[in-house]
């Protein structure tokens, strides 16, 4: 997801119904989706390098997704609906992070 949302932004917010991105949007999109995740790869590839960091990298890692997770539930619970798409990456990003957290 974050090489396609620093190349085509609009591709992301699509899954979630957003067809139409200013420029400060497709920044926001290449920043949160493109950026930030493309260097949590890259921190848990360090990870695996560098035994000495493996746990915090693992652990950060792990409160990102969880967050995420969140703040899609909290989202869920005031708008008292989730469409299909949040809710699979909410799945997703609830497994990756009990996973992340109990191996750190």
């Amino acid at each position: 997801m974050g090489i396609g949302a620093i190349a085509k932004p609009a591709f992301v917010t699509a899954q979630f119904g957003i067809l139409e991105l200013t420029p400060a949007g497709r920044n926001e999109v290449r920043a949160v989706y493109g950026g930030f995740g493309l260097f949590m790869a890259l921190a848990l590839l360090v990870a695996l390098r560098q035994p000495e960091l493996r746990d915090g990298i693992l652990f950060t890692v792990g409160v990102a997704l969880g967050g995420m997770a969140a703040g899609r539930l909290v989202s869920a619970v005031i708008d008292r609906a989730i469409d299909r798409a949040p809710l699979g990456y909410l799945v997703l990003e609830v497994i990756l992070a009990v996973m992340l957290l109990a191996v750190a």
